[in-house]
């Protein structure tokens, strides 16, 4: 490989910009943002520092190349034409990852067995026999990507997706990825230094991102890499991941703020408070049971309130009503805490209207395959304090009537 290599981290669409401004920080260099990632080049300890300390960063490939694969000979020929044998062995074992969009075939199993394919044949050809293909643990993990005609072909530094913090031992119905809890976070403005509160913990993933920023401690601490086993940079990368994962833990600090979190699903509290003592932060958050529209009084000291309340399949009975007279009592709840800035993940084109707070910001994303707005909104200021320059509160109005949100995605397959 070169000495500083082209790479390309994907992430939660509409959340491109904040991946690239933490890609900058970790030190990667000719940072482009693309349609669903950011494209960048890093040297290989550079790129380790990236699979180690991005939050927000879902993968890191190494891009093979593109090719035209017309038909599954076009496709087994376009893969056969990648010089395999500069990355792998015969003792070395893969597996191949393939997505579609809008593609001839119907089924990734079938891409995925025609790229194994052409690589075991290559590999037999050029170095006498052909590696063993291990789908759960694989040395190597190859990512195929075929839009229509065109296939992407490329090498997956971390193996596991980054989102895998190892934490997530009790999940909740329709959480939110880790890597996009922290870049909710990061498009907030949290730092670590300012309270933090989520009114509908759920499984508590936000919560334990926001601790884990608080603690300054990295994300990728307690898992290891593909990278590791690459037959050329594993060595090496093993030695570079050695002394950095030593300097993180070395730099971890104590939490110096508040990290509450509520929710008036007891199954739910469990989950976060199981999840929590998992990421090691159980002396960090505190979680409590409680209804996010009577919240119980909150620390003085103001700071971030941040949550994704439901969209409307998952609130059982009540319907389409029930849940914009659940976001009405909610805007009455959050806009009665001075000093508390409000930011909202809505899943719900019905949210903004019955929520009756007018939004100074607003980002539009995807969690996973629901199109959501991310709102924030200005604090209400503090009884005697100075007045803030942008109204917090717009005119309560009637919302409009909506139909119900249901995921759907835009066509693409995983496998």
């Amino acid at each position: 490989m070169a000495e500083r290599l082209a790479l390309f981290a994907t992430t939660a669409r509409g959340t491109e910009d904040l991946l690239a401004e933490e890609l900058k920080e970790l030190g990667a260099r000719r940072i482009r943002q693309d349609r669903g990632g950011v494209r960048f080049m890093a040297s290989l300890d550079e790129a380790l520092m990236v699979c180690l300390w991005s939050r927000i960063a879902m993968r890191v490939l190494y891009p093979l190349g593109e090719f035209e694969a017309r038909g599954a000979e076009g496709l087994y020929e376009a893969v056969a034409t990648v010089p395999w044998e500069e990355h792998l062995t015969p003792e070395t074992t893969f597996a191949v990852e393939a997505t579609l969009k809008d593609s001839e075939h119907s089924h990734t199993g079938f891409v995925a067995l025609k790229v194994k394919d052409a690589v075991v044949d290559r590999m037999r050809d050029k170095r006498g026999s052909r590696p063993d293909v291990d789908p759960r643990n694989p040395d190597v993990r190859v990512v195929a990507h075929l839009v229509r005609e065109r296939l992407s072909l490329s090498l997956d530094l971390c193996g596991e997706p980054l989102n895998r913090r190892g934490y997530r031992v009790r999940p909740t119905p329709a959480p939110v990825k880790e890597t996009l809890a922290a870049a909710l976070l990061r498009a907030a403005g949290y730092t670590g230094e300012e309270a933090l509160v989520d009114p509908m913990c759920g499984s508590g993933t936000i919560l334990i991102e926001g601790g884990l920023i608080a603690r300054k401690r990295a994300p990728g601490i307690a898992r290891d890499f593909a990278v590791e086993k690459w037959p050329n940079l594993g060595a090496r990368a093993r030695e570079l991941l050695a002394d950095m994962r030593a300097d993180a833990r070395r730099n971890e600090r104590k939490v110096a703020v508040p990290i509450v979190g509520f929710d008036k699903d007891p199954e739910a509290l469990e989950a976060a408070q199981r999840n929590v003592k998992a990421a090691k932060l159980a002396e960090e958050i505190h979680l409590e049971e409680g209804d996010a529209t009577k919240l119980p009084p909150l620390p003085e000291t103001g700071g971030l309130i941040l949550t994704n309340p439901p969209y409307g399949d998952r609130l059982g009975s009540g319907g389409q009503k029930g849940m914009k007279s659940f976001y009405f009592k909610l805007g009455d709840s959050l806009r009665s805490l001075p000093g508390w800035r409000v930011w909202v993940l809505s899943g719900n084109p019905a949210f903004e209207s019955a929520f009756h707070a007018r939004p100074r910001s607003r980002r539009d994303l995807w969690n996973g395959p629901i199109a959501c707005t991310l709102l924030g909104y200005s604090a209400v200021p503090v009884r005697g304090g100075a007045e803030s320059s942008e109204a917090p509160l717009g005119v309560a109005e009637n919302p409009l009537d909506v139909a119900p949100v249901r995921p759907e995605d835009e066509g693409e397959e995983q496998g």
